[in-house]
């Protein structure tokens, strides 16, 4: 009897950590739909009085370039995100506070992205351009302190994980904010020639994984 009431007391714990590990996750899927779904808000036709005649409505379909782009940009960017941390948390098994606080951190930024994703639709500026590639770069600096904190002696993480995989998923996450930081200095030069270096986040991060996906 007090075998089966030891054996009952230590499942406890670990089914409370799947279940609260549970729950951090689907608020974070909650929040990373949620920012993904207000990008198409800023999707707007000019303030006009009156309906437009067919030949304007198709000039000003054509004229919102800039915000289709900032759309699928920003959208992949989310997408990015959203998949690393999915990913993560295949491997996280546990949690305590600092995590929690770490993974908040990373949705408040994730939740903030419509706004700078307004600004380059708005604003084709050095200015705005950087100021997205440094939210970006402040979300994937985040990413990479849950899981240096996470995998750090194995605290979070499942005890078997091989060192291959710790490192490629630090090789994997350091990708986007290095693609956005270099693109900063590009932004100096060519704003629009910024945006296109963002397309590099896929291949780069295949590449430093090594090509493989863990």
């Amino acid at each position: 009897m007090k075998r089966s009431q030891r054996v009952a007391s230590d499942d406890k714990p670990h089914s409370a950590d799947a279940f609260g590990l549970e729950r951090l996750v689907f608020f974070s899927d909650a929040v990373f739909a949620i920012a993904i779904t207000l990008l198409v808000l800023d999707i707007r036709l000019p303030e006009t009085e009156g309906l437009l005649t067919d030949g304007q409505l198709r000039d000003a379909l054509v004229g919102l370039g800039h915000q289709y782009l900032a759309y699928i940009l920003s959208f992949l960017v989310i997408g990015v995100f959203w998949i690393g941390h999915h990913r993560r948390y295949r491997f996280i098994h546990r949690y305590d506070g600092m995590l929690l606080f770490l993974n908040l951190l990373l949705l408040m930024i994730v939740a903030f992205v419509p706004f700078p994703s307004a600004l380059i639709s708005r604003y084709p500026s050095v200015t705005a351009t950087i100021f997205y590639a440094g939210v970006m770069v402040a979300a994937g600096i985040v990413s990479l302190l849950i899981w240096g904190y996470a995998s750090y002696n194995h605290r979070l993480i499942d005890p078997a994980l091989s060192p291959q995989v710790i490192r490629r998923e630090y090789l994997t996450l350091l990708a986007t904010p290095l693609v956005f930081l270099t693109s900063i200095g590009i932004a100096l030069i060519d704003p629009e020639l910024a945006k296109l270096a963002w397309i590099l986040i896929a291949p780069t991060r295949l590449l430093l994984r090594g090509g493989h996906e863990g």
